[in-house]
């Protein structure tokens, strides 16, 4: 599996999509209905349901911790060749403190799940700068049903 710190290194890009939501709350909805109708529309042959869970656990994050006036929240699916799906969700946020160091809440916590939850439903997790530094994005990778 390539390196998610070095963007680069993927597979060649089967189907690729891209929308930009406004920072608002009722945009992770909307996020979510149109990644499950890509990932029905491309057959792919991962759990889309997982995959739109794990989307919208990003986008609510960089919704809840991002925000800046006037930006939007970022959301790329790229299915390569290999049939892993890349979910990336991408904000002006130039850091994302504690990565490192995310371990799962209490159960008296009512956030901090998200990462967490993507990692348990399989999918690798990590985050790289934006071109010029502007910004991040989080990636998910997500192995198809076959494990290819």
């Amino acid at each position: 599996m390539a390196s998610i710190e070095d963007p680069q290194t993927v597979a060649p890009v089967e189907q690729e999509w891209s929308l930009g939501y406004s920072m608002v709350r009722g945009s992770v909805p909307l996020a979510r209905i149109h990644t499950r109708r890509m990932l029905t529309l491309w057959r792919w042959d991962g759990d889309i349901e997982d995959a739109v869970l794990i989307l919208s656990e990003l986008a609510a994050n960089a919704v809840r911790y991002a925000r800046k006036p006037d930006a939007l929240v970022g959301v790329r699916l790229a299915l390569l060749e290999d049939r892993m799906l890349l979910i990336d969700v991408s904000d002006p946020m130039p850091a994302f403190p504690g990565f490192g160091s995310i371990v799962a809440p209490t159960p008296a916590q009512v956030s901090g799940r998200g990462i967490c939850l993507a990692r348990a439903l399989g999918a690798r997790v990590g985050w790289f700068l934006s071109a010029g530094g502007s910004g991040k994005t989080v990636r998910a990778e997500l192995l198809p049903r076959d494990g290819v």
